[in-house]
Order: structure tokens, then sequence, then C-alpha cells
């Protein structure tokens, strides 16, 4: 059964509990959410609590997966740009499936949700989705496959273990403008 999601969710400790325990089972199947392996959902706790932060200032935006029982099974966070200049367009940040859910198209949908007109477009003015995930994955090809194009590469920005440093790829969705901007 295909996941259904939330934007902007009534964040509730049952909630935060769910994103915690997504956070650290994406993070220990080895997905590139600002952690490697091994990792607690405590010890995600600090980046959690910096996102609610963010929410609460009104700059970041949830989007959440959930599956049949209601679980939390996927997260995207839109993040606006404070920049007056670079008000147009929006972060993607902690793009994050549940790993006994990939595979299926889901991650498909979940970036779909993400540049749906009832997420980022409904966000007045954004025209693009900005990104960036980590090399040596494939992430680019998922990305990709999605919509997005690669627009920006840094050589061994994020390393990840002593000598195991990765690029920091930089991928971009325009929007199609809608009818009324």
């Amino acid at each position: 059964m295909a996941l259904h999601f939330e934007f902007e969710p009534r964040v509730d400790p049952e909630l935060g509990q769910g994103v915690l325990r997504l956070w650290a089972d994406v993070t220990n199947a080895g997905g590139a959410v600002g952690f490697v392996p091994p990792v607690t959902a405590e010890a995600v706790r600090p980046e959690w609590l910096k996102h609610l932060q963010s929410m609460a200032d009104g700059r970041t935006k949830l989007l959440v997966g959930y599956d049949e029982e209601g679980t939390v099974a996927a997260t995207a966070f839109l993040t606006l740009n404070s920049h007056r200049l670079m008000r147009h367009w929006l972060w993607l940040y902690t793009v994050m499936l549940h790993p006994s859910h990939q595979g299926k198209g889901e991650g498909r949908a979940l970036m779909a949700a993400a540049a749906d007109a009832d997420a980022a477009r409904s966000l007045d003015g954004i025209e693009g989705v900005r990104l960036t995930c980590r090399g040596g994955l494939g992430l680019e090809r998922f990305y990709e496959s999605c919509g997005y194009k690669e627009v920006g590469r840094v050589p061994s920005a994020i390393r990840v273990a002593p000598d195991d440093d990765r690029d920091d790829v930089t991928m971009w969705l325009p929007l199609p403008r809608s009818p009324l901007g």
C-alpha cells in the first residue's frame, strides 16, 4: 500500500518520536541524512530540535509520509530562503524514506509530494527547489529520475570518515509557474 503524505502536520511527541526513529533507521541503513552509522534516535535529537525551531520560526515546512499503520515512513523539510534575492526558490532538506519502503516507487512519490502545489508551489512565488546530496551513493541518479538536474559539485566536501571524503552535489528542480503567478 502506498504512503499517504501530510504537509505541515500537527507536531506532537508521537510525531517527534516517529521522525527520530526514521532518522536513525535511515542512517543505520546507510542513508546520507547528516550522520554516519551507527546512530541512535537520541543522537539525532539535537538536529530534530533545530528543525523544530526553524518550523516554529516559520522558515521550514515539514512533509511527512505515513504508512498504512500510521507510522512515520518518510520526511522532507522545505526551507524558505531569508535572503531577499533568493526568495523565489527553496531548499529541500533531510529527505528520508524508511528502508522497508525503498524500491517500491515511494521515494519518487515523496519527491513529487515535495514539489506538489500543496507543498512547494503553495509557498508564494516559489519557482524552484534546490537540494544537496552526498556523492558516491548514486543519489544523483535517483534525483535526476525525479526531474532534478545536477548544477554543482564540490569535490571531497563531506568527510564521513578518515580517508573517506565525498562530493557535495547540488541539484535543482524548476517548478512550473502557476497560472496565477
